[in-house]
């Protein structure tokens, strides 16, 4: 792990945000999970209790977790993804490319949350998903004929493949509200800003890089 100093630092900083959670309590989400934009009117319209929308939340939320396995699952990706990235890309521009993942899922999620709370559902945003799915999009564009092996079935399948059939599941369930209670949109907004920082680092996008990082 010596060679990967910011995804260790990661994972540290979710545990000892889980373990915030744990001793805080719900105050923890309240203060620094993901609110919808526009709840301060609601709030005050239902007699107050509903946290705002605040700039540092798009950061924050993702050091929270709801609960032991959402912790786990999402640092065990992070680990078994992110040490293979930040060795091929070195640490620096690793960190960027996570921060702009986690940061650029939060602002679709809000997006997303809004709309659902000019609807009446509101709800807090926690979990680094968002970074996490950007790794996993990070991965298949550099390795994307590394084998994965799957759980469930038990089966091999190249990692550009799982990402493609990954991504095509999270945009179907997104938009037909299968498994209620995910942040869908938040794990395709890391996937498509990670897909954009990684076209820019290749120069690919009308602003250049002033150096590629990549082929």
């Amino acid at each position: 792990m010596n060679d990967n100093p910011i995804v260790l630092s990661m994972l540290i900083a979710n545990g000892l945000g889980f373990a915030a959670y744990l001793l805080i309590g719900p105050a923890m989400v309240a203060g620094f999970g993901l609110w919808p934009l526009g709840t301060a009117a609601i709030s005050a319209q239902y007699g107050g209790g509903i946290p705002g929308f605040s700039l540092w939340q798009l950061l924050t939320y993702g050091f929270l977790h709801g609960g032991m396995l959402h912790l786990f699952v999402n640092m065990f990706a992070l680990w078994m993804f992110g040490t293979s990235l930040e060795r091929f890309w070195g640490s620096r521009p690793f960190l960027t490319f996570y921060l702009i993942c986690l940061i650029g899922a939060g602002v679709i999620q809000l997006v997303v949350a809004t709309m659902a709370a000019d609807s009446g559902s509101i709800y807090p945003t926690i979990g680094a998903s968002g970074a996490v799915f950007g790794i996993l999009l990070g991965f298949a564009m550099m390795f994307p004929e590394e084998r994965l092996m799957l759980l469930f079935p038990p089966i091999p399948i190249k990692a550009k493949y799982f990402v493609i059939f990954y991504g095509a599941f999270e945009l179907y369930a997104g938009f037909t509200g299968s498994m209620s209670g995910v942040a869908h949109f938040a794990h395709l907004g890391g996937m498509a800003f990670g897909f954009l920082v990684i076209t820019y680092w290749r120069g690919r996008l009308p602003i250049k890089p002033q150096r590629r990082l990549m082929r």
